[in-house]
This record gives structure tokens, sequence and C-alpha cells, in this order.
């Protein structure tokens, strides 16, 4: 599959944007306690996006050309997560400080390359039209399910995530409006459980009294709120065109 750059004064302009947003980033301390010093450099670098698709050309394999994953949860919609939450992720996996071994030999600088790698491909990431049709879980708006995860939401996600799950690029709280409804739900398992070592303290306190369906009712009712259409794909057809 050959790739075709179509950035080109674009470019530029983008990443004088997105360096200007991230550079503003509140690294809390549990930022600071989860993050290999690669973080904080690549939030700092000025992003090349015709890079950033050759560094993505990797991470296409599993997380799809679209930057989709895969709406059973294998792998996760990376497409229109915050710049921020992406570098940390990438910067924890290779730091040990989240486990992650099938993504692990991916995210090496010897697979990837170094702290400039990392600011480019997450900034192609960011600009990524999001999945129109993401997993959804079984519940529909209207049913007692659906109700009660909107109230477990308001009553426990909000503060963090925002009212629509847009998050929080600032203090690295990822969206999570239009993710996949089994991927969030392994995830949110995991953080619970403590199997999650780079999850947010405050998180794992929160949801620590979380039972199994109140996990499935939540993870529902976020996998249903609706995307802004200007952040969507125009259909579930569309094809990356980078990748033609």
């Amino acid at each position: 599959m050959s790739v075709k750059p179509v950035f080109t004064s674009l470019a530029a302009a983008v990443a004088i944007s997105l360096s200007a947003n991230v550079n503003a980033a509140d690294t809390s301390e549990w930022a600071k306690d989860t993050t290999s010093g690669e973080t904080d450099a690549a939030m700092h670098l000025e992003p090349d996006l015709e890079n950033g698709l050759d560094v993505y050309e990797v991470c296409s394999a599993c997380h799809m050309p679209e930057g989709w994953g895969f709406t059973d949860g294998t792998f996760p919609q990376l497409a229109g997560q915050h710049r921020p939450v992406l570098i940390k992720q990438l910067a924890d996996i290779r730091a040990l400080n989240r486990d992650n071994p099938t993504m692990y030999p991916f995210a090496l600088p010897e697979s990837i390359g170094d702290e400039q790698a990392l600011a480019d491909v997450t900034a192609y990431i960011e600009k990524l039209p999001m999945n129109p049709e993401n997993g959804k879980g079984e519940w529909a708006e209207g049913t007692p399910e659906f109700e009660q995860g909107k109230k477990l939401y308001e009553d426990n996600c909000v503060q963090c995530h925002g009212d629509h799950g847009q998050g929080d690029r600032e203090k690295f709280y990822p969206r999570i409006e239009g993710q996949h409804y089994a991927y969030m739900l392994r995830q949110f398992e995991w953080i619970r459980d403590g199997k999650r070592r780079n999850a947010n303290p405050d998180m794992v306190e929160q949801i620590k009294n979380f039972t199994d369906k109140d996990m499935a009712m939540v993870v529902n009712y976020v996998s249903r709120i609706p995307v802004d259409p200007k952040d969507l794909a125009p259909s579930a057809d569309w094809t990356n065109p980078d990748f033609d």
C-alpha cells in the first residue's frame, strides 16, 4: 500500500496551531508521575504532519488507515483524540508505565522514531475525522439501563470527561465520545481492578465501587453520546485519501 502525503501549505498552519495549544498543557502531578521525559519533550516540538503520516503507516496496520480501530474493541479509535493524551499514552507504553505487549514493539523508538516522531504522528492522528458509526452498547436511549448509565456518568464522570465526553486536552483527560463500547468497557474494568498502571488515581478511587453492571451501563451511555458532525467522516464508507 503506497502512502501519498496530501498536506502542503496546510501543514505549517496546522502545526503552528497545534503547537500553541499543546504548549499550554497543564501537566498535573498524576501526569508527571506516570510519564517519561518524552511526554514534555514531544509536546514542545513543532509537528511535521508529513512525517506524522509516514510514522502513522506503522500504526495503521492495527488502527486502520482512518484511525478508527475496530468496533469490536480489539483496537481503539484514535482519530480525533487529543494530542497530549496520545503523546502521554505512547510515552507511557515506551517507558513501560502502561502494559500493552501488543503495541510495545511498534511504539519503540527503533520502530517509529524519537520524541519528534511522537509529536508528528499524534498531530496527524488528532486531525483524522472520526468514525460516524462507532461500536455501541446494547441499551438504546429510553431504556432503564441507558438512563441509569446517564445518571452514573453525570454523577461520576462529568468533572473530568466533560458533559459530552469531550475530555480535557490540558489535563490529559481523554476524549471518550465516539469511542468503541467494547474497548472502553475493557479499559474501565482494568482501571477499576488496578490492571492499568498509568490510570489516574482519582478515577480509580471514583469508580472502585462500580459493579460490572454499573460499568456496562455507563459505558453504554458514553458510546451513544452524539459526536459533533464537524468531527466525523462523511460516512462509514469514508477512506483515508492519504493511503490511496
